[in-house]
Order: C-alpha cells, then structure tokens, then sequence
C-alpha cells in the first residue's frame, strides 16, 4: 500500500467505513420490515427462514443453514419456535436418519397471503433496475469476502 493510500485510510472517519455503511444499511431495513414483521408476529430470521421455505419446501436443515448463512446451533431454536407457532414441521429424513428435513405447515404457506406489500424498493429511492443492481453488487461482495476467508 502506498504511503498516500496509508495515511488516507488511517484519516478514514466512521461514515467512510463501507462495514459501517452496510452494518448500518442493515438496522435501517430491520426498522423498515418492522411492521410487516410485527403484523406476521415472526422476527427477522423467522422470516427469512419461511420466505427460504416459499422459495423450495422440505429442505434438510444444514441446506437451510447454507441458504440463509446460519450455524445449526442458530438455525434450531429458530426452526423449534417457528414449529411451536405451527409454521413447520420438523422430521428425519426417511432415507437417511441422520438429516432432519423442514417442510411448511399450511399455516406457513398461508403466511404468504397475509403478508402486505412492503414498499421497500420504493423507500430505498432507487428505481426498480437501481436496486436490482445494487443487491446484485452486494451479493457479489459478500461472495468475494467469503471466498477471501477461505484462501
């Protein structure tokens, strides 16, 4: 790194962090699905883990693990209280004992007529093509970070 580049990093100020900038771009849309969250009566990972089950039933719970970048460890309790609220159901893997495979309820797929249209595209103030290409760009820099960890 050259001397210049050095010193310019160092003089970095908080709101120049790209880390600080998506940390925080993160805890403004938890604050933005926070009514759709409060309406459906799930938290964020909730959701995410019923939107990954729209999206493909009946998975194993590492593949769901894999899809939403949660450990087991984090993926259970959320996958127990998601079937305590009667969303899913949780069983092993008929062909293979050792997998416990999650499927949606009928409640869980019905949630998907209940949630109402969230407006996010629209709050970000990026038009439709924008924002498809940001979260493009920042899929792609969460791959590379990955890939860098495992160099």
């Amino acid at each position: 790194m050259k001397t210049i580049e050095k010193n310019a990093y160092h003089d970095l100020k908080l709101s120049e962090f790209l880390c600080f900038a998506v940390y925080s771009t993160n805890l403004a849309f938890g604050k933005a699905y926070a009514p759709l969250l409060k309406q459906l009566g799930l938290t964020y990972t909730q959701y995410i883990t019923i939107v990954a089950l729209w999206e493909e039933d009946n998975q194993t719970v590492s593949s769901l693990g894999e899809k939403l970048f949660l450990e087991s460890n984090t993926l259970t309790p959320i996958l127990k209280k998601l079937e305590a609220m009667s969303y899913l159901k949780r069983q092993r893997d008929p062909a293979d004992e050792r997998l416990v495979r999650v499927r949606l309820s009928e409640s869980g797929r019905q949630l998907r007529e209940r949630r109402s249209e969230t407006g996010l595209i629209g709050a970000t103030g990026l038009a439709l093509d924008e924002f498809k290409g940001l979260q493009e760009q920042i899929v792609e820099l969460r791959t590379s970070l990955i890939r860098s960890m495992t160099i």
